[in-house]
C-alpha cells in the first residue's frame, strides 16, 4: 500500500468510554466521504442488568439486554457483533478523552509517555478519565498491533485567553493545574465546522443533554465557555448542579458531615433536573408532566440558568449574531428551545414557531438580528476526522503506516 493510499482511504474505529457506558462507531473515510459503517452502545455497565444496542447502516437497530460486569467484556462483545456484521479491520482508533489538562491542544497518537501523561490527570477528572483509560487498555489488549488516538475534550477551549480560564485563586494553584478548562469540546468543534461562513461571528453554541455547556466563539476563536474545573460547573445539567455557592458545601460539610465522596455524589447524580423534580432528568418525560409542581420548576429554572448564561457569555462577544442549539435538549425539546429564545428579544433573538416544532436548520424568523440555528453534533465523527489527521502527519513524517506502541 503505498503513502497516498494510506491518505485516501481510512477505516477509524471510534471509542467513548463512560463510567458505565461503552460507545463504538466505526466510520470509512477518504475519497470525499465520510461514511457510517456501524455503531453500538452498551448501557449500564455493572449493572444487574445492561443494554446493548446496534445499529449498522441501513439496518434496524438491534437491542440485546444481559450482563456486562465490565469494560473489557463489554468491548469484547461489541466487537464480536461489529465483526458478524462483517465490519473492516480498522485501521486506528480514536479515543474521546475528556481531560488534556494543559499539555494537549489537539489530538495525539497514544504512547507510553502520552498514556502515563493521562494518568497523571486523572485526579482533574476522577469521574471520567479511568472510564477513558479502561476503554484504551481493553482495546490495546485485544488489538495490540492497531494504533490509538487520543482526542481531549478540553483541547478546542485550549485557545480561550488566560483571563477567561483564570480562577479568582492564589497564583500557586494555577501553578498546581487549577484553572478553567472547558468540555464538550469535540461537539463544538463538529458544530462549528457545520456552520457557514455567514453563520459564524460572534456565535453561541448550547450544547444542552443530559450534560448542558455553552461556549461564546467569535469568528471561530473561543473567548468563553460555561463548564470550568470539572464537568460539574456551569448550567444545571440532568443530575449535575453546575455552579453552586462554595459556601453551600462548606455548610454541608460543618453542618451535616459531608465528605468528599457525599458531595461528590450529590453535585454529579442527584442534583440538576434530577434533584429539582426528584422524578427525572429526562426532559421529554419532565416536558410530558408539567402539571407537576417540581417538575415544572425543574424545567424553569433549567432554561433560567441558559438565559443567564446566554446573557453573560453575549456580554463577553459584545452582542450575538448566531444561537446554535445542539445535544439532545437542544436538537429535539423544540418546548425546550422555544422557551429559551422567548426570554432573548433583547438580543435580537426572533424564532418561527413552524420551524421550531420541524426542528428545521435555522428557526429565526427572516431578518432577524440574529439567526437561530439547530445543528446535530456528532462526537464521533469528529473523532475519526481527527484521528485520520494523526495518521496522516504521522505517515508523512515517517513515510510508512504508523504501528501502535506497546502500551
Amino acid at each position: 500500500m503505498n503513502d497516498q493510499t494510506i491518505a485516501a482511504q481510512r477505516t477509524v474505529l471510534c471509542v467513548n468510554a463512560g463510567s458505565s457506558s461503552l460507545k463504538l462507531a466505526q466510520y470509512a473515510l477518504g475519497d470525499g466521504e465520510e461514511r457510517s459503517l456501524i455503531d453500538g452502545t452498551v448501557e449500564e455497565i455493572s449493572a444487574a442488568q445492561g443494554r446493548l444496542r446496534l445499529h449498522a447502516a441501513d439496518r434496524p437497530e438491534q437491542v440485546e439486554l444481559g450482563q456486562f460486569p465490565n469494560h473489557e467484556l463489554a468491548l469484547d462483545v461489541l466487537l464480536k457483533r461489529f465483526a458478524e456484521h462483517n465490519m473492516p479491520q480498522p485501521d486506528a482508533a480514536g479515543h474521546r478523552v475528556v481531560h488534556g489538562g494543559s499539555d494537549y491542544q489537539g489530538p495525539v497518537l497514544i504512547t507510553p509517555t502520552v498514556l502515563e501523561r493521562i494518568r497523571k490527570l486523572t485526579h482533574l477528572a476522577p469521574l471520567h478519565l479511568p472510564a477513558n483509560l479502561a476503554g484504551i487498555n481493553a482495546l490495546s489488549a485485544r488489538l495490540p498491533n492497531l494504533p490509538q488516538v487520543a482526542c481531549f475534550d478540553t483541547a478546542f477551549h485550549s485557545r480561550m485567553p488566560d483571563v477567561a480560564k483564570q480562577l479568582p485563586l492564589p497564583d500557586t494553584f494555577w501553578d498546581q493545574g487549577l484553572r478553567r478548562y472547558g468540555f464538550h469540546g469535540l461537539s463544538y468543534e463538529y458544530v462549528l465546522g457545520e456552520l457557514t461562513d455567514g453563520e459564524i461571528g460572534r456565535t453561541i453554541i448550547a450544547h444542552l443533554g443530559n450534560g448542558a455547556s455553552l461556549a461564546a466563539i467569535r469568528d471561530g476563536m473561543p473567548l468563553d465557555t460555561t463548564m470550568g474545573f470539572t464537568p460539574t460547573g456551569g448550567v444545571m445539567m440532568g443530575s449535575r448542579s453546575g455552579d453552586l455557592d462554595p459556601g453551600v458545601l462548606v455548610y454541608l460539610m460543618r453542618e451535616y458531615g459531608y465528605d468528599a465522596d457525599a458531595i461528590e455524589r450529590l453535585v454529579n447524580h442527584e442534583a440538576g433536573l434530577q434533584g429539582v423534580s426528584g422524578v427525572t432528568s429526562n426532559m421529554e418525560i419532565l416536558l410530558d408532566s408539567a402539571q407537576d409542581l417540581r417538575c415544572r420548576e425543574a424545567v424553569e429554572l433549567f432554561v433560567y440558568q441558559i438565559h443567564k448564561a446566554i446573557g453573560g457569555l453575549a456580554a463577553v462577544l459584545s452582542g450575538l449574531d448566531t444561537l446554535v442549539f445542539t445535544g439532545g435538549i437542544g436538537e429535539h425539546a423544540a418546548p425546550v428551545r422555544a422557551m429559551i429564545c422567548e426570554g432573548l428579544k433583547h438580543l435580537g433573538v426572533r424564532f418561527d414557531p413552524a420551524c421550531n416544532r420541524r426542528h428545521e436548520h435555522c428557526i429565526s424568523v427572516a431578518n432577524a438580528e440574529c439567526r437561530v440555528l439547530v445543528v446535530p453534533t456528532n462526537e464521533h465523527l469528529m473523532i475519526a476526522r481527527h484521528t485520520k489527521s494523526v495518521l496522516e502527519q504521522a505517515a508523512q513524517e515517517n513515510r510508512t503506516q504508523p504501528k501502535a506502541e506497546k502500551i
